[in-house]
């Protein structure tokens, strides 16, 4: 079904399904906000490929995970998006390797010395084999998304990397976005990665990532780059965009890093109300970031990240909490200028192991838990079970639909409370989500557009409560088995003197069509 289209056509009955709120969520006591739209030239359009998801690259031992035979996982992707782009790196990254044929040599495994039991990577080999990429290949066909693959760089040589990259350049043809060298290297002088020496650092990186680089581009001549998928240091980013060397600058089409919102799982301090709150630092990190690429003529992606690292929160990352956050993380940085957002998850089994078999948010658990990690997985895909999308999945379908629009500039006066709104120009009208992330306020929000409203429409994003992990909705609809949704509720939005007025009640979401 045409989701759009289906917008303008719901019934009247639907209507007045979508008007018979609850007293609660219809609080007359609402606090007045205002949201302002502006027209200005030089929108920022959101890239089509925006969305995507992350897994580790350890997933592909399992050939038919992403395969042309794995259905569900294929409707969940094009579900989500139909452009979509699919990250494979992670820790496990750093200890894969491609298995070209049965006389492939495995590679020496370096084991960094001390207390392994506080270290957080995998110190074990996963090897990856040319149907892996083959199936991957096929995968990508029948979903439509493209790729970044993350090549081994904390346990590899140049001539492996190589071989690996002709093969899946080779197989992914079109669809191979870029190649990444290494996952997170800003933390490998640390003593929970010890993948190198605890003195190692940029220059270091930047030396060793141009000789990979450089093997790369030899096997595969029409091989590109991204990098350098930090975890943490923003300054690396600006740095890789300013210092690499003049041979790979033609190779290279963007600027990575990653972005966990909260952390460790066990750690009291990490709750909702702090996760919900955001992150007042990201514009100033995000204007720099943009300046640098601008500068290279490159794009900037978010390429893993998540509600909390580690494997996230239970009772946050899987529950209706992480969807007010995903979306509203996505489209803030949609409105700064990135080019996509990939959020990590996968398997448990995978998940774990790219944290070198522990599990933090087992300690927290205050339920019997079906998983052991990766809490803050979008689609839940156990072996034997039926894929699902979890509640973050949710926001990330909201934030979608902003793929191929104008971001605007827009003010939002919410007196005090915890919201956030954006908007973009759509065809010959415009879109706006409002994220109300308040724990005790609802707010009562007036739209005003540079043009007068004739028809206002809205898709509500709702749970029992910030903590639910069953009960999501978009649009009144769940996503049913194997992908299956379309909008059952879209909501008339009353018009005041071409001014649009929307309750947002207490930890919810709204998505106006504006025409």
């Amino acid at each position: 079904m045409d989701r759009r289209s289906f917008l303008f056509q719901a019934s009247a009955a639907v209507a007045a399904i979508a008007c018979s709120r609850s007293a609660a969520a219809q609080d007359a006591s609402a606090v007045p906000a205002v949201l302002t739209l502006s027209e200005e030239p030089g929108a920022r359009q959101v890239p089509l490929t925006y969305t995507g998801l992350s897994y580790e690259l350890a997933q592909l031992t399992d050939p038919q995970f992403f395969s042309a035979s794995n259905r569900d996982l294929i409707a969940y992707c094009r579900l989500l998006s139909p452009h979509g782009v699919l990250r494979v790196g992670g820790n496990t990254s750093e200890f894969c390797w491609f298995k070209a044929n049965a006389s492939t040599p495995v590679p020496q495994l370096h084991v960094p010395t001390g207390n392994l039991t506080a270290n957080w990577m995998p110190h074990r080999l996963f090897a990856i084999t040319p149907e892996a990429i083959d199936e991957l290949a096929g995968f990508l066909q029948a979903t439509g998304w493209r790729l970044i693959y993350g090549l081994n760089f904390g346990n590899s040589t140049p001539e492996r990397a190589a071989v690996e990259a002709a093969y899946v350049a080779q197989q992914a043809g079109d669809q191979l976005e870029f190649f990444q060298i290494g996952n997170e290297p800003d933390f490998y002088h640390d003593a929970n990665n010890g993948t190198r020496a605890p003195n190692w650092d940029f220059a270091d990186y930047l030396k060793e990532w141009t000789g990979f680089a450089e093997a790369i581009a030899a096997k595969a001549p029409g091989a590109r780059f991204g990098g350098p998928d930090v975890g943490a240091s923003s300054n690396w980013v600006t740095r890789f965009g300013e210092e690499l060397p003049a041979t790979m600058e033609s190779r290279l089409v963007a600027l990575t890093g990653h972005y966990y919102a909260e952390g460790p799982p066990n750690d009291p301090r990490v709750t909702t109300t702090r996760l919900l709150g955001g992150n007042p630092k990201i514009p100033a990190e995000m204007k720099r970031i943009e300046e640098t690429a601008r500068a290279r003529s490159v794009l900037y992606r978010m390429t893993e990240g998540n509600s909390c690292y580690r494997g996230g929160k239970p009772g946050m990352s899987n529950a209706f909490a992480s969807a007010l956050w995903a979306g509203d993380y996505m489209l803030q940085l949609a409105s700064l200028g990135c080019a996509g957002v990939n959020l990590h998850g996968g398997s448990s089994a995978f998940l774990t192991a790219g944290l070198g078999d522990h599990t933090p948010g087992m300690d927290v658990a205050k339920t019997p838990q079906t998983v052991r990690s990766g809490f803050y997985t979008p689609i839940q895909s156990e072996p034997g079970r039926e894929a699902k999308a979890m509640p973050i999945f949710y926001g990330m379908l909201l934030a979608n639909q902003f793929a191929g629009d104008e971001m605007l500039n827009v003010q939002v006066d919410t007196q005090g409370v915890n919201a956030t709104a954006y908007a973009a120009r759509h065809n010959r009208g415009f879109k706006a989500a409002i994220f109300n992330k308040d724990e005790s306020r609802a707010i009562d929000l007036s739209v005003h557009v540079p043009r007068k409203v004739r028809t206002a429409t809205a898709w509500r994003m709702q749970a029992p409560a910030l903590d639910s992990t069953e009960g999501v909705t978009l649009a009144g609809a769940e996503i049913e088995p194997h992908a299956q949704w379309s909008p059952k509720i879209v909501e008339p939005i009353a018009t005041q003197h071409g001014i649009p007025r929307i309750k947002v009640p207490v930890g919810s979401a709204a998505l106006l069509f504006l025409s």
